[in-house]
């Protein structure tokens, strides 16, 4: 796709010229096509330091179609660090609190000021800072707080990179009640992209049409990153972290796992749902519906391939299954009551008496004269005395059955709908770990498997899968 001209770097800041079907970018060094665009964002342990911040330079430079770069906050840079964004939480607390806050902010300007100097350049923040003391003071919000953390890094990103510095404010709009509008947003980005070759957006927050800034969740530059790559139409959408990518089973459990390949939208919802955790859930639906595709990638690592998320895909897994995730802390109702299938109406109303308590449910196994309801422990307690009377109040069960510590488990892969056998491996290799199965649930879409255990069998459980589906079949 692209082919070396000149391997030394020349940071001009001049606009490209045009050189028959493609364009030369003077400080990039490299000959792109014309119109490729990839968006790349960098979470805050790529961005917490200089050095790491060299590394983020050497991998936007490495290649002209990484056109729009979405900066997180600087995170921590060793064990015991603290995130930049948590030093501001801290220091508006103070303010809020009429306290002097201006030995805090002083510390966070530090931490920005040595980034600064690490890479040689002659911004300064110093009118910024006075900005962001001014508002505190003025008791801005907690939002507008947060956000400085990612404003302020991606001020330095745009200066270190000679690309423009696009203010999210701007371009990612909210509601009055704080909802997000993805219509305006999309409207009011891909109209600014449209004039702008190379940009650096900051991720995490936008802001009302007053001016109120907004933030996203925690993790919300993964969702800046997503709606900056729909609007500019984007062939890729890289998002830069500390791991190469998705691994099939949590590394906490499972020693030294496989990574992920490849792997489609609806793998990723099933097993982010059971709490893998790499990307914000939320960043997944604006490129899925444009068909873009996303690339997990390690910036410490830049040579590994990552993960690459996509709508669909021909390519075969390389094992029967993509990933195993799971979570415990859950609780079981089981209600018997002998022809409840021929009771017109039964399971409709054991869910309105969840419903009328506000208690969400996970999943539902039935049998013919019993259904069971799994929901999360925490949330059930506090009700638990109210569901039951409602449940006896509006079915007259014969028997209601509680069970607590359970853990719901999720094997997840495109590979399960071609093979024979799947639940049979899934039993045995639970049957030959002494792990008794207290519930089995399988989609429609054959895409995935779920299985109920004790909480003291949950890792081992984990563990046995793992072994059956990658370990037995290396």
């Amino acid at each position: 796709m692209y082919r070396e001209r000149e391997k030394s770097k020349v940071f001009v800041t001049a606009n490209a010229r045009s050189v028959g079907t493609v364009t030369w970018i003077p400080f990039i060094g490299y000959w792109r096509k014309r119109g490729m665009k990839k968006v790349v964002k960098f979470g805050g342990s790529s961005l917490a330091s200089a050095e790491q911040f060299k590394k983020v330079g050497e991998i936007i430079r490495s290649d002209g179609s990484r056109r729009y770069v979405v900066p997180s906050a600087p995170g921590k840079r060793f064990s015991n660090d603290t995130k930049v964004t948590d030093m501001l939480y801290t220091c508006y607390g103070a303010a809020m609190k009429e306290k002097n806050f201006t030995d805090l902010l002083s510390a966070i300007q530090n931490r920005y000021n040595e980034i600064i100097e690490g890479l040689n350049l002659t911004l300064s923040l110093d009118k910024d800072f006075e900005i962001i003391r001014e508002n505190f003071g003025k008791k801005a919000g907690r939002d507008y707080a947060a956000s400085r953390g990612e404003y302020l890094n991606s001020k330095i990103m745009a200066a270190y990179l000679g690309f423009e510095f696009i203010d999210a404010a701007e371009v990612v709009r909210f509601n009055e009640d704080g909802s997000f509008n993805d219509d305006v947003t999309n409207t009011l980005l891909s109209g600014r992209l449209d004039k702008t070759e190379y940009a650096v957006i900051p991720g995490f927050y936008g802001a009302k049409e007053d001016g109120t800034v907004v933030t996203f969740s925690r993790g919300g530059s993964d969702v800046t990153g997503s709606l900056v790559a729909l609007a500019a139409s984007a062939d890729l959408y890289e998002n830069w972290t500390d791991v190469s990518g998705f691994l099939i089973a949590d590394p906490r459990i499972v020693k030294n796992p496989k990574s992920i390949e490849t792997i489609t939208y609806k793998e990723l919802r099933e097993l982010s749902y059971m709490g893998a955790s790499v990307l914000h859930e939320d960043a997944i639906f604006p490129v899925r519906k444009a068909g873009i595709p996303i690339n997990i990638r390690n910036t410490n690592a830049p040579q590994d391939k990552g993960t690459l998320i996509v709508e669909g895909t021909c390519r075969q897994p390389k094992y029967t299954i993509t990933g195993i995730a799971g979570t415990d802390g859950f609780a079981s109702i089981t209600v018997e009551k002998a022809m409840m299938n021929s009771e017109i109406g039964f399971c409709r109303k054991v869910l309105q008496v969840f419903e009328e308590n506000e208690v969400s449910i996970e999943h539902m196994p039935s049998g013919i004269d019993t259904m069971t309801i799994f929901v999360h422990k925490d949330e059930f307690e506090e009700k638990e005395q109210q569901v039951l009377a409602g449940i006896h109040k509006a079915v007259d069960p014969d028997h209601i059955e509680l069970e607590s510590d359970l853990a719901l488990i999720a094997i997840v892969g495109r590979g399960m709908r071609a093979t024979r056998g799947t639940a049979g491996r899934i039993f045995s290799a639970l049957a030959h770990a002494h792990i008794n199965v207290k519930m089995i649930d399988q989609g429609s879409s054959e895409l995935n498997i779920i299985v109920g255990v004790r909480h003291d069998d949950f890792k081992n459980a984990i563990r046995a899968l793992y072994e059956i589906f990658v370990l037995t079949q290396i």
